[in-house]
């Protein structure tokens, strides 16, 4: 008896702990759904009322119109919903229907008037129109957030975002108000200063979602930088699918094999994960002891060797599965929690934004087998959909780089002839990028104040 007590008593510790580390992203259910929106209808400021000053006027002016049209077709189709319900309570004769919708409709306004009180109504200052959009985003039916973008050289962009946005959308926004490359490199990473961890966001995930599992007061930031490491199991795939060959083996590697490599991994219904293993350390839990085990990649998660156990499958204890976890690379470790390197990244659910021993933390023996662990993951975790998110960035690049391209031809055409572009009766729609040349773009992460960035 004394033995099921205590084993029901873990069990209660248990539930208790994993309520703990993930309250902070639960919302109460006797809280109002309504303060809950309105807390987390901006991102990376200290209240609304600031981001809707940072935004740029023609985001709030579309905001505002796009809030308006939003709120007039809902009120519509209310008043359809309310009038279809009483016409079918009623059912008068098809004649008094006809007349009172005939009596119903208004006279149609002088074009002139109406077009003067609508402007008169228009909010004329921008206090004015951020007045307007909180009271509209509190009827919004479509969830949006105003979200604040760090750049790499410290500076910021904001950015209105609704549930319906992935971040290859958000990416191309960020596209046409910055002058970088395009190329398929530039990602969105969040960082989260104290676990000292960031990740990158995928370009398929909804961004307003993602954001969602911050905690009201969190210090997260969101970045958008260049990461090379983005696509480079479809740049380099040999690395992943032939990583037990030599180096000189791998370099010598042609463009031909590499596609040959793709399509037979990628170009199934489903992707073919990397036969990963070797020996990561594990953290153990609330300790800062790390002890080394043999871990293998499996596509539905990571798993490993039990002590006196053999690499068969039968033998093989899964260490975590994918479903519901994410990946990140993390910061400083060797001195938070006195890992062997710096080289280490942790396994955790979204929701989780606290130090929890339901978090995974494993470290690599260097930057290599690093690489290889965090994309592999990927590789198991999103199987087509990675491959499908390259395939839209590198059309996206190549969209967007030959109208670039086209647009600086456009301008030394006019220099050449000595027309100033200026009076060109027909300039470029978009600016060649050499023209900002002056304005290096971001490309990196700075780290959380304190530490240093690996």
């Amino acid at each position: 008896m004394n033995d099921i007590d205590a084993m029901f008593s873990h069990l209660l510790g248990e539930i208790d702990h994993l309520s703990q580390s993930l309250s902070s992203a639960a919302e109460a259910p006797e809280e109002d759904p309504a303060s809950h929106r309105h807390s987390t209808f901006s991102i990376g400021f200290t209240d609304l009322n600031e981001s809707l000053n940072e935004l740029e006027d023609h985001d709030l002016d579309a905001l505002v119109a796009d809030l308006g049209s939003k709120s007039t077709t809902q009120d519509l189709a209310t008043e359809q919903q309310t009038s279809s319900a009483t016409d079918n309570q009623t059912a008068p004769s098809a004649m008094t229907q006809g007349y009172e919708a005939t009596a119903a409709l208004p006279l149609p306004p002088n074009t002139a008037e109406f077009s003067g009180e609508l402007q008169r109504n228009e909010p004329q200052t921008k206090a004015d129109k951020i007045k307007l959009a909180l009271e509209k985003l509190k009827e919004a039916k479509v969830r949006k957030l105003i979200v604040k973008v760090m750049m790499g050289d410290g500076s910021s962009k904001t950015l209105m975002v609704d549930e319906r946005q992935t971040v290859r959308d958000v990416l191309d926004k960020l596209f046409e108000k910055t002058y970088c490359d395009c190329s398929i490199d530039w990602s969105l990473c969040e960082t989260n200063p104290e676990l000292l961890i960031e990740r990158g966001f995928e370009d398929h995930e909804s961004l307003v979602e993602l954001l969602s599992s911050w905690t009201r007061h969190s210090e997260n930031k969101i970045y958008f930088v260049s990461r090379p490491q983005k696509y480079v199991m479809f740049k380099d795939p040999q690395l992943f699918y032939m990583w037990k060959k030599k180096k000189s083996v791998l370099s010598g590697i042609n463009e031909h094999a590499k596609k040959l490599l793709i399509k037979e991994h990628f170009g199934g219904s489903t992707v073919i994960v990397p036969n990963l293993e070797g020996m990561l350390h594990l953290k153990e839990d609330g300790k800062k002891v790390w002890k080394p085990r043999y871990f293998l990649l499996r596509a539905s998660g990571i798993y490993y060797v039990p002590k006196g156990k053999t690499k068969s499958s039968s033998d093989l204890a899964c260490f975590v599965r994918f479903e519901k976890v994410n990946i990140y690379t993390t910061n400083n470790y060797k001195q938070k929690y006195r890992a062997p390197t710096n080289f280490g990244f942790m396994l955790k659910h979204p929701c989780i934004q606290k130090e929890s021993h339901y978090i995974k933390f494993l470290c690599c023996d260097n930057e290599h087998t690093l690489l290889l662990w965090v994309n592999s993951i990927r590789i198991a975790k999103y199987g087509t959909v990675l491959y499908k998110n390259y395939q839209a960035a590198v059309k996206t690049a190549s969209t967007l780089q030959t109208l670039q391209s086209a647009a600086h031809k456009d301008g030394s055409k006019s220099h050449a002839t000595g027309i100033s572009p200026h009076l060109d009766p027909s300039p470029p729609k978009i600016t060649a990028v050499e023209d900002y040349s002056q304005e290096s773009p971001p490309d990196f992460i700075p780290p959380p104040p304190g530490h240093t960035h690996i």
